[in-house]
């Protein structure tokens, strides 16, 4: 993409800049070094700390899953709370921060944000920083065949969910249902609440949008399961001929346990919808970046497939990508934000990251942080069968499950483990899974071992209370 000016560059370039930067890299560097291993917390502390949970839990209406509150540093995987102790972050902000926590870079490119004009970019004020990542994303999203050629920002994963959403009603119109698997997860708001398969998340809410749910591939079973899912879509296609504006899917379950399919279980769906017209929505905003491409459909190979694509988390700004024929015409969708300057400037530098870094391909960084994971737990499985199980996922994307899968004991394992020095979070149900979402771009071979190691010794010590 050819830059029109060097508008864009001349401040950055300036000496004074140059010199502030490396500065702040210095002392922030200084300040991270002290954060070199898991750390309990300072008792000393304990009772302010516990009065600062408490403020927060009545101001928004309700209590953290964990007592965390950071204290604004940290190091590569290891983040730091405000009670003085430090942990291993293996969830990252539920895969938000893939680069870790104070990372040098990141830093750097956050100062150029800083001191570049508007804080937000929306619809009516876009800076070059919006162009240039739009490029980034559609150049990506078709490197390998696929026909995504627009791109549309957003500040939230719900929020591009909901556009794909629009755009799909809009082409299709009068079709007035929507596709999904069963145990899906697509955001929160009113439409997003009735696609997610969690009946409990929209207690008390009306119904907004008519959807029906097909199951989703067994490993157990895989032919079976295939012509399960081919004939309930069939079944709803028989009952409501022509009514369904597209079908809303993650090629990696997130909040429903980390369960995938192979690709030919994939193709043989996206087939039986292609017969009837039915556009194929992606939602990528847990699986952005942690497969062996940055697209989990890129992964699968799925790329001739795809008409419209969601991304977020670890992008820190969300993006709607799609077709040309899924062209929303004016007015359907707008923003007055569409991502802050930081945010979207952040995106830029994880994107080049991934592209110039050994992190994607068959045997990438991406894809041995994966196995290491899988060597432990093969091991921790072996030695202890009725306690541990797993791992599930792919690449980036690691979950297992402990003692019988319930989510009493799962949330006990996850609390004792919490206090013990690593950070994880539950998805799934019967059972319910421990996933984890470490941050791909820092970690090291040590580290796995290192959270692996305490992740036993929180096994050993609950399975002989």
């Amino acid at each position: 993409m050819n830059n029109p000016s060097n508008t864009d560059t001349s401040l950055a370039e300036d000496p004074r800049i140059a010199e502030a930067r490396m500065l702040i890299r210095q002392a922030v560097a200084d300040h991270r070094s002290r954060i070199d291993r898991v750390r309990s917390p300072d008792n000393s502390q304990q009772e302010a700390y516990d009065q600062l949970l408490k403020q927060l839990g009545e101001l928004r209406g309700g209590g953290l899953y964990y007592r965390y509150l950071g204290s604004g540093l940290g190091n590569g995987p290891l983040v730091e709370l405000a009670d003085g102790s430090v942990k291993y972050d293996m969830i990252s902000g539920i895969g938000v921060h893939i680069y870790g926590h104070t990372h040098l870079g990141m830093i750097d490119e956050l100062v150029q944000a800083a001191i570049t004009d508007t804080v937000m970019q929306g619809n009516l004020q876009q800076n070059l920083d919006s162009l240039k990542l739009c490029d980034d994303l559609v150049r990506i999203a078709r490197e390998s065949g696929s026909a995504l050629e627009h791109c549309f920002l957003s500040t939230s994963g719900a929020t591009a969910n909901e556009n794909a959403l629009k755009m799909m009603f809009q082409k299709k119109y009068p079709a007035d249902r929507v596709l999904t698997f069963r145990n899906s997860f697509s955001g929160r708001t009113m439409a997003l609440a009735q696609l997610t398969d969690r009946p409990k998340n929209r207690e008390g809410l009306p119904t907004t949008l008519s959807v029906d749910y097909i199951p989703f591939f067994d490993n157990d079973h895989p032919v079976q399961s295939t012509n399960a899912t081919l004939a309930a879509l069939q079944e709803h296609l028989n009952r409501y001929p022509g009514n369904h504006a597209g079908m809303c899917l993650e090629l990696i379950q997130g909040e429903g346990g980390y369960y995938s399919a192979p690709r030919e279980f994939f193709i043989a769906l996206f087939e039986a919808l292609r017969e009837c017209d039915i556009p194929i929505w992606i939602d990528e905003i847990q699986t952005f970046g942690r497969t062996s491409r940055l697209f989990a459909f890129q992964h699968l190979e799925l790329d001739e497939y795809v008409d419209v694509v969601t991304l977020g988390k670890m992008s820190q700004v969300c993006a709607t990508l799609f077709t040309e024929d899924l062209k929303a015409r004016p007015g359907l969708i707008s923003q007055t934000f569409t991502g802050a300057t930081s945010s979207i400037r952040a995106a830029r530098f994880i994107l080049k990251q991934f592209c110039e870094g050994n992190y994607l391909g068959e045997n990438g960084r991406n894809i041995q942080i994966h196995n290491r994971f899988v060597q432990h737990f093969e091991r921790l499985h072996a030695e202890n069968p009725s306690s541990i199980r797993g791992p599930w996922g792919i690449g980036g994307m690691v979950a297992f499950t402990v003692f019988d899968g319930s989510a009493e004991r799962t949330k006990a394992f996850l609390n004792r483990l919490f206090e013990a020095g690593v950070i994880a979070f539950p998805a799934g149900a019967e059972p319910t899974r421990v996933r984890m979402l470490p941050p791909l771009l820092v970690m090291l071979d040590k580290d796995i071992d290192a959270v692996c190691g305490l992740i036993e010794n929180v096994v050993t010590e609950l399975t002989n209370a």
